[in-house]
């Protein structure tokens, strides 16, 4: 069976493992997959996993590997131990695996979401179709990233798709849930950012007292749940 993905180097002290050309849930899975399957079993002088959708980018301490004394360079040493640990069946990387799907309670228009008219105009429906819509389905957090915690989820309806604004809000508050795109995504922090934002969970995504300090992580599937402002706590 012929390898279903690539490596090339990152700089001089990382690989970067290329596993698809499309953001897909398949593809996606394959890159939580390789991440797990590196993280369990460390090669010495590795420092870290940074999935993306498509791409598994690994990092390394070139002086602490122990390359053999030969002729290979460094990063065609970490590659050969990176293939040993994808030998395994890459059949599993096709189907997602079942878990728990993280519940997400959001309040959506008013105050909380004041782009969620914006939203339902530019689709032409209305503000109730994108809430339904939008809480009407699982989604895949494909990457962890821009602030600690955001994550950038992706599959979001073409009927509620948006484009993301012009020119960026100056802060938008922690909690936040907007739409840019096709994407969908959750604002940890109070940050400035040009998506269109429909509503806001009253959960707290980046905790930096908790061990790991997102709630959310690459590879989880969470689902919005509309709640009523009685249920935010400002």
């Amino acid at each position: 069976m012929s390898k279903s993905y690539s490596m090339h180097p990152l700089g001089d002290a990382a690989v970067l493992v290329q596993l698809g050309d499309e953001i897909t849930d398949a593809v996606h899975q394959r890159v939580v997959d390789f991440t797990q399957r590196v993280e369990r079993n460390p090669f010495r002088g590795f420092i870290e996993c940074v999935p993306s959708f498509t791409t598994l980018s690994i990092y390394y301490d070139p002086l602490t590997v122990q390359k053999p004394d030969d002729s290979s360079s460094t990063f065609d040493y970490v590659c050969s131990l990176l293939q040993e640990r994808f030998k395994a069946d890459e059949e599993n990387g096709k189907q997602r695996s079942i878990q728990e799907v993280v519940d997400i309670p959001v309040c959506y228009g008013g105050d909380y979401g004041p782009d969620l008219e914006i939203v339902a105009e530019h689709n032409g429906i209305t503000a109730d179709e994108v809430i339904r819509l939008h809480s009407g389905q699982d989604y895949l957090v494909y990457v962890i990233g821009f602030a600690p915690g955001f994550p950038y989820i992706g599959g979001v309806p073409e009927r509620i798709a948006a484009p993301r604004k012009q020119t960026p809000r100056p802060r938008i508050p922690a909690g936040s849930v907007g739409i840019a795109g096709t994407q969908t995504g959750i604002y940890p922090i109070e940050t400035p950012g040009g998506w269109q934002i429909i509503g806001r969970t009253p959960l707290a995504l980046f905790r930096p007292d908790r061990q790991p300090p997102t709630l959310l992580q690459c590879g989880q599937y969470i689902r919005f749940r509309p709640i009523d402002r009685r249920n935010m706590i400002d």
